[in-house]
């Protein structure tokens, strides 16, 4: 039996206020946000800063935790697979885009714009956390 895996996300925030979704097979072409694993000995936050970079080549700062969700074999994702996400926000202050191969494309949106789009359950929750109605 495999124990759950821990996880970091975040919505990268830019000072217009947009904030970037990526889109990926690994959620079965939904959208979501950058994010990955904690590695033994690393903080979240040390994990989301890297995570973020590895992913998407901005640096990121002002990180603040939202919401923690579990995710057990969701349907979502392309393999089954026991999560506990632990969502954030942060800020970056400006720089280009470049994202590694698991992801296919992106998106600079605000919440409307977001919700329009066909997000995995999960980043919609982490979402609308930060932007209530």
């Amino acid at each position: 039996m495999s124990l759950p895996v821990v996880t970091v996300g975040a919505l990268i925030i830019r000072p217009d206020g947009k904030f970037l979704v990526i889109r990926t097979h690994k959620w079965r072409d939904t959208y979501g946000v950058p994010g990955g694993k904690i590695d033994r000995g690393e903080t979240m936050d040390a994990a989301l800063v890297r995570e973020v970079r590895e992913e998407t080549a901005l640096a990121v700062h002002d990180v603040r935790f939202v919401v923690a969700q579990d995710c057990v074999d969701s349907p979502e994702f392309y393999k089954p697979a026991h999560f506990i996400l632990l969502n954030f926000t942060c800020r970056c202050d400006g720089g280009e885009v470049h994202l590694n191969e698991e992801a296919q494309s992106y998106l600079w949106v605000d919440r409307l714009e977001a919700l329009a789009l066909p997000l995995n359950s999960f980043t919609r929750r982490l979402v609308e956390a930060v932007y209530p109605c």
